[in-house]
């Protein structure tokens, strides 16, 4: 039986978010994590991927996470800002964020918590947040799978949207709104499922990870998640995924993106 991290186990199952896009994607990846992913899909199933990696130019190759001295990225073209917002527009992109919040609605938050006139806390603001969550396919990625990240109510401040029928005139979502899954330390998520009251896009675990219970991740959840007949185990990675982790984080920093690197599977 292969050994992996936790890390390496959610990065296989959030390149998952792409198994359906259409062969020439646009992909945005923010952070580690979600640039793995990508790379992982990008590498497996879906070649015609377009990346920018967070510069000027596309990528004919993922380009390495961390150092890389001596590494010449293989350049397809340039995508400055204007470029970038022709494609959010037609609605051409997968974005694969890491919000601050989300509530049960899927409306995300970067921008401050607590009351907004006085907040305990102020960040980045709502960035690319409103385009991108009203035009683009959407995934998220927390770390810390808790309630003050999968918060009760909503967000402290709506920076990306969601399917909440009161922020809409006639309570009618936006066209481009599609908002696809939620990987975490603990579960993935999807918005495939139907609340108690019958509202659609409710959240809803869609395998929990090696050890994790239905149970465990609810108690972490700041709001009621819709909870299937039968919940799968989250695939481990395989040989082919675990090498091209290794080829694209050749220091390692996926390590990192847990606390003390935890292992894939729990010890019972």
């Amino acid at each position: 039986m292969t050994d992996f991290t936790l890390a390496e186990l959610v990065i296989a199952a959030a390149s998952e978010i792409f198994r359906d896009e259409e062969p020439e994607v646009f992909a945005t990846l923010i952070g580690t994590l979600p640039k793995l992913a990508g790379y992982v899909a990008r590498e497996t199933f879906l070649p015609g991927m377009m990346m920018s990696d967070g510069i000027y130019y596309l990528a004919a190759e993922p380009v390495p996470v961390g150092p890389r001295p001596g590494f010449e990225p293989k350049k397809e073209g340039h995508i400055g800002y204007e470029r970038v917002f022709t494609i959010v527009a037609k609605g051409k992109r997968h974005a694969f964020v890491g919000p601050v919040q989300v509530d049960k609605y899927g409306q995300m938050n970067l921008s401050c918590i607590g009351d907004y006139d006085k907040p305990k806390v102020t960040m980045l603001g709502v960035r690319g947040l409103p385009g991108n969550t009203v035009n683009n396919r959407t995934s998220m990625f927390f770390a810390n799978h808790n309630k003050r990240a999968l918060v009760e109510g909503e967000v402290s401040m709506v920076s990306g949207a969601g399917y909440n029928p009161k922020r809409y005139p006639n309570g009618k979502y936006p066209i481009g709104l599609d908002h696809r899954q939620i990987i975490t330390n603990l579960c993935v998520l999807d918005f495939e499922g139907r609340s108690s009251d019958g509202r659609r896009h409710a959240i809803r675990v869609r395998s929990l990870h090696p050890g994790v219970t239905f149970e465990e991740v609810q108690d972490n959840t700041g709001f009621d998640l819709v909870r299937p007949n039968n919940i799968p185990e989250t695939t481990a990675p395989t040989e082919e995924q675990l090498a091209i982790m290794r080829k694209y984080d050749p220091h390692n920093l996926r390590a990192h993106i847990f606390k003390d690197n935890p292992p894939g599977r729990r010890a019972s």
